[in-house]
């Protein structure tokens, strides 16, 4: 499947740079630690009453995955500098929103560029919201359409850059 750069994740400089970090250690030297881990559980003898090598095995298996999500994310990505402060809406900014009559605010972009801030909800370009959202400005009002058929109203209030 070809990505288009349209369609591609944006990250900034600094969360690609972390993510390649991260890929290399859990795909080096943390992919090792696992396997010696579930080498150490299996010379304990019995695997089907061996906590150790199960745990082991879920934990490559997590591992792996994220090796397949990172490769990924960093093969398609777009990279770019932060979002400008232009007022509008793009990959990177925190967007506060009137949507469906609740005030929320969120990051427009990547969950991989928000790094551990847990607590702001984040919006990809390719949800509906994103792409309803994609370009306005503080002030505009749009609608577009929910899974479920409804139409949504949103109206921006205010847009500023991602700041980790």
């Amino acid at each position: 499947m070809t990505t288009s750069q349209s369609d591609a994740p944006w990250l900034t400089q600094e969360a690609f740079d972390r993510l390649s970090k991260e890929l290399e250690h859990i795909s080096g030297p943390g992919r090792q630690e696992i396997i010696e881990r579930i080498e150490a559980a299996r010379d304990e003898g019995d695997l089907k009453e061996n906590g150790g090598y199960h745990a082991a095995r879920e934990e490559q298996s997590k591992n792996e995955g994220r090796i397949a999500e990172l490769k990924h994310l960093l093969e398609t990505a777009r990279v770019g500098e932060a979002a400008e402060n232009d007022g509008a809406v793009h990959p990177g900014t925190v967007v506060t929103a009137v949507v469906a009559g609740d005030e929320m605010t969120f990051l427009f972009g990547n969950r991989e560029i928000a790094e551990d801030d847990e607590h702001l909800e984040v919006y990809s370009e390719r949800s509906p919201l994103g792409e309803a959202i994609n370009g306005a400005a503080k002030g505009d009002k749009v609608t577009y359409t929910a899974p479920n058929g409804k139409e949504i109203k949103v109206e921006i209030k205010d847009v500023k850059p991602y700041s980790g």
